[in-house]
Formats: structure tokens, sequence, C-alpha cells
């Protein structure tokens, strides 16, 4: 059996996290294989699957990117889905999330006119708040600010600039970062697996490794573990999912009255921290052996 791990051009170079689950593949006999998901010249139906794992450059060109899936899926079997894939692209599934019971942290969304800033967040009352692109991954385009004069001036100006290739919203700032960190549960084929907690740099809001951020193993709550199972439901159910998906992580931040606030729901490329987390890359590689038998 053969499989496409769907990498981007100029990886980093720091990126081994996914080489236990690499040695898991080839141990059950699957063939794995690098593949850039925008190499013209990739026979994508020469693979019995196509796994999306380091594709971090897709919100750079998302469109391409969806057009580029929507091929791959009717040459072979791509995971996660499409239409998953589609929703989970525009961080405003956390407005529809929200609306359906799944607490964020308060939001703004502005989706073509930044001139009301302002007005709308003296009128949250904020001490500070975090401007994200609707389209975007690692950080970019992200700015921490005082909600101050000064603050929404320079917010403003970077809302209205980045207005002009997506939605965007701003979020009351959840300073719990900076000490707590980000609380992430990774889930595989619909089965919890493991957690973890990033830690950004001291001061920072960022917790990626791109900006230094360090990851540890972290034992997540009861509450943690039912609102991330619903949140699965949730999305299996919308979509009408013949299996689980694949894979799924769920980022959380804690408010300051300790209250849990979905951050993001990782379902296009995100790392799942198998180094921390040896038996999750063997869990993987047998789900995949199973789906791809399933599939000749």
């Amino acid at each position: 059996m053969r499989l496409a791990l769907v990498t981007q051009r100029d990886l980093p170079e720091w990126e081994v996290d996914d080489r236990p689950f690499h040695a898991a593949l080839a141990s059950h006999g699957i063939e794995a294989v690098q593949e850039i998901w925008d190499d013209p010249e990739v026979a994508w139906g020469a693979y019995d699957g196509v796994l999306l794992r380091t594709v971090w450059d897709y919100f750079e060109k998302a469109p391409a990117f969806l057009a580029w899936s929507e091929e791959v899926a009717a040459e072979s079997r791509l995971w996660n889905p499409v239409p998953v894939l589609r929703w989970n692209h525009d961080k405003r599934y956390l407005r529809e999330l929200e609306s359906v019971g799944f607490a964020i942290a308060p939001t703004e969304w502005f989706e073509a006119d930044a001139s009301d800033i302002e007005e709308r967040l003296r009128a949250r009352a904020w001490e500070r708040a975090l401007l994200k692109p609707a389209v975007g991954a690692t950080s970019i385009g992200t700015l921490r600010f005082q909600v101050d004069a000064a603050g929404m001036a320079k917010a403003k100006q970077q809302l209205s600039r980045q207005l002009r290739d997506c939605a965007q919203f701003v979020q009351q700032y959840q300073s719990s970062v900076e000490t707590l960190g980000e609380l992430s549960a990774i889930f595989l084929a619909g089965q919890f697996s493991h957690g973890i907690r990033k830690l950004p740099v001291s001061g920072d809001y960022r917790t990626q490794d791109d900006h230094g951020a360090k990851d540890e193993p972290y034992v997540i709550d009861s509450l943690e573990l039912s609102v991330a199972k619903r949140l699965l439901r949730y999305v299996e159910e919308r979509f009408e999912l013949e299996e689980p998906l694949l894979y799924a992580r769920v980022d959380w931040l804690r408010g300051a009255g300790g209250e849990l606030l979905l951050n993001e729901l990782e379902l296009i490329e995100p790392s799942l921290f198998f180094r921390h987390s040896p038996r999750a890359a063997e869990s993987l590689a047998r789900e995949l052996l199973r789906r791809l038998s399933e599939s000749l």
C-alpha cells in the first residue's frame, strides 16, 4: 500500500515531530512518500491514500489549496475530507460553534469594514485585545494591542489592510496564555489520544514552535474531554461523515475566571506531537492500515 504524506516546499529543518509516525507506517508495510501539495508533477492517483500533514503554507493560497484538495479527492482517498477542510480553513467556523453552545473568547467579527472598530471595542470595555485573520496560521497577521487610542489606531490600520484578503476578528486578550499556555486534546479516529500544553516565550502569546514556544504532555480533565468529544460529534454529524475524523486537535485557553474557551479546532494540518506519544504514532498507523485495506 502506498500513502502520500502531504507537505510543503521549504519545510523548516526543525520539523521532526512526524518521524515516529513515519517509522510506524513502515513497520506496518505502508510505503509512505512525502509529496509537496502544489507540485504539478505528482500523480496523486498513484497512491492508495493521501494524508495531509505539514501543509503549513496552505493559507497563503487557500483557493488553490481547496481546488487541489477537490482534485485529489477525485483520484484517491484524502484525509480529512474536502467538505471538512473547506469549512475548517476559515476561522469563522468559531462563530458557528459559538452559536451552537461552544464557548469562545468574546469576539468582534469584521467582514469588510474597519471603520467602527473603536466604537465596538470601547463598548466591550476590554483592556487588551488580539486581532486575527480568519484565514491564517502560525500567528501570522495577529496583533496584540492595548484598547486605547494608540493601540486602536494601530489595530485599525492593520485591520483595514488585512480585510483586503479575508475576514478578520478581534478577541478579548486572554492573559492566561502567558502562564497556563494553550491546552490541546488530540484525537485519532475519534478516540482521545493525548493532551499537550504549549507554552509561549515569557511575555509572548504565540504558542507555535516558530516563535520559540515549548510544549509538554498535559493531562486533560473530565470537562475538557467531555467538551472535546461533544465538539467532534457535532462536526461528524454536521458533515454526515461515515467514519470518525482520522485526526483532530482541539485547542483551548482558560478565561480570567478559569472557564474553558475554544481557541481553535485543527482539522487540516495540526501538529500531533508524536514526540510526546509514540503510542499515538502507532495508533494512527494501524488505523491507516485498516482504512487503506478496506479501500483496496
